[in-house]
């Protein structure tokens, strides 16, 4: 028998859209011979729905929409993910829909609660396996975490499932395939069932889903590996309960994942919340140049403007590069002096600013005042014109808050939120790999802020490649100031950065959505307090 794994792009909220693609995912499957069609967890109601399952409304309008899907099914098997409503309480499930019936309903048993995910919140737990049967093989059914923990892949293996499927939502960060591989491999380890495992694809806010849904036999061979970050009908030849081998796509480099990644998160962010465009600031410099990069390869070149806001010391050839690439990229490009207005803030604020004889050069505050400056001007190109702005600021900076609130911080979505700076640079070079479009000057240059003479990032921060160890360290993976020192960091770096990673958290509450490409980033899995007292010694 054939079977099909739909995975597909589904959007929160969107009941009637998500059933005519899993209706038209399901008509395509059978039009090629096959006999069951998989959804991802959840794709009736997209994923994750959040506090739209506290709301009965929303409850009852996933259960109506659940029975008019199973209506128009006939002549194949559906597995599909959705919300289920039963005597008062609420379930993450999937059922099967036969002949416009639902014939059996599995409830996931395992519900996260940490990194992003928050199931406890909203669902009850199921307990019991799952099976059902087509053409004598007897299929065991799991969700996502149920694979990760506890023993629901045994009891399906109990109640006696020939092949288990699993539904999943799962979040995409960088390596995390290899990861999903493993466990499962574990798993068939045990058990000897051969595995299908169907992956969402698409982005809900900061969260990616990757896709890249697979197969496995009874020996823990991939007999099929789908492509990632793209909607797939995937085909799978069962002879016997066992997958024959099939379609296996190379896997990519964590660049071309990364900068995939990142465009499919733009893209859908913009798709499905209906902004026709975006703007972003232009300084010559390497994060802007990304961020450039990134919107021009999602959403084309007429949807995004580009503006270079000199100052006095913008240098000259930041104001060549940013020419420079917006006419190689061919998108709207203008040019805004921030020196007038600036000149403007200084005569007002003249009176209030200390006087000789220490305190009358320019600080920080000067410095803020053109980021804000900048801000503001793109603030009001976008309520002109309805585009978001872009912010450009990266993992690195807003870790030890090396960034202007309400200033190069202002703006509706950060594409480089989890992108750390030396990660940056692999991306701009990755990306001329495609094409050349980021000017090598850029790449190669120090980074400077430009906020005054001669100034480069490296004059208020460690070098980045030391400053992103410790923060993937402390940050993504919870290492302890004691382990971190074990890795050769200096204590002086590693104390300094631990003190503004907590000392800025009040910015980081402020900042726009971000991208999430990391086991951690400062979004959903990072709820750290801003008033706290604790101070990390060991």
């Amino acid at each position: 028998m054939k079977l099909a794994i739909a995975q597909i792009n589904c959007t929160v909220g969107d009941l009637g859209g998500n059933i005519r693609k899993i209706l038209d995912y399901t008509n395509r499957a059978k039009d090629a011979g096959a006999e069951l069609v998989i959804t991802p967890e959840l794709a009736l109601s997209g994923y994750p729905p959040e506090d739209l399952l506290l709301r009965n409304g929303f409850r009852f309008a996933c259960e109506k929409a659940l029975a008019d899907m199973a209506s128009e099914v006939s002549g194949v098997t559906l597995l599909a993910g959705h919300p289920h409503l039963a005597d008062g309480k609420l379930y993450n499930a999937a059922s099967v829909i036969r002949d416009g019936k639902i014939i059996a309903t599995y409830h996931k048993n395992q519900l996260p609660n940490d990194s992003v995910f928050d199931e406890r919140r909203y669902f009850e737990p199921g307990s019991d396996p799952c099976l059902f049967e087509l053409k004598g093989i007897r299929f065991g059914v799991n969700i996502c975490q149920d694979i990760w923990q506890g023993d629901a892949v045994t009891r399906a293996r109990g109640a006696g499932a020939d092949v288990l499927i699993v539904l999943n939502a799962s979040p995409y960060h960088m390596r995390k395939q290899a990861l999903r591989h493993q466990l499962v491999r574990q798993h068939i380890r045990e058990t000897g069932m051969p595995v299908i495992y169907t992956n969402l694809i698409g982005a809900q806010d900061e969260l990616i889903f990757d896709g890249a849904s697979f197969a496995m036999n009874g020996k823990g061979e991939l007999t099929h590996q789908f492509d990632e970050l793209t909607e797939t009908l995937g085909l799978i030849e069962l002879q016997n309960g066992t997958p024959m081998r099939g379609e296996v796509s190379p896997p990519q480099t964590l660049e071309a994942t990364v900068y995939q990644a990142l465009c499919l998160g733009l893209r859908d962010y913009m798709g499905k919340n209906g902004i026709p465009g975006v703007l972003l600031g232009l300084s010559g410099g390497v994060d802007s140049a990304l961020t450039l990069a990134v919107a021009v390869d999602a959403l084309g070149a007429d949807r995004v403007e580009a503006v270079m806001m000199p100052s006095p010391f913008t240098a000259d050839i930041s104001l060549l590069d940013a020419r420079t690439m917006a006419r190689t990229l061919n998108v709207r490009y203008s040019e805004l002096s921030i020196q007038p207005v600036f000149d403007k803030f200084l005569d007002t604020l003249a009176k209030e600013f200390p006087e000789p004889p220490d305190h009358n050069r320019p600080d920080t505050t000067e410095e803020n005042l053109q980021a804000r400056i900048r801000g503001n001007l793109l603030m009001a190109l976008s309520n002109k014109y309805g585009s978001i702005v872009l912010t450009t600021g990266n993992k690195s900076e807003i870790a030890v808050g090396y960034c202007t609130l309400y200033g190069d911080m202002a703006g509706g979505f950060a594409v480089l939120k989890d992108i750390t700076k030396t990660l940056v640079y692999r991306l701009c070079r990755y990306r001329n790999t495609l094409g050349n479009v980021i000017p090598e000057r850029v790449i190669n240059r120090a980074p400077s802020a430009e906020l005054r003479p001669g100034q480069t990032d490296q004059d208020s921060l460690p070098p980045y490649d030391v400053l992103d160890g410790i923060v993937e360290a402390y940050m993504e993976h919870n290492l302890s100031l004691r382990e971190i020192l074990g890795m050769n960091y200096a204590e002086a770096d590693v104390r300094r950065v631990v003190h503004l990673i907590r000392l800025n958290e009040y910015k980081r509450r402020q900042s726009p959505p971000g991208i999430r490409i990391t086991q951690r980033g400062f979004g959903k899995d990072w709820r750290y307090p801003i008033t706290s007292k604790y101070r990390d010694e060991f």
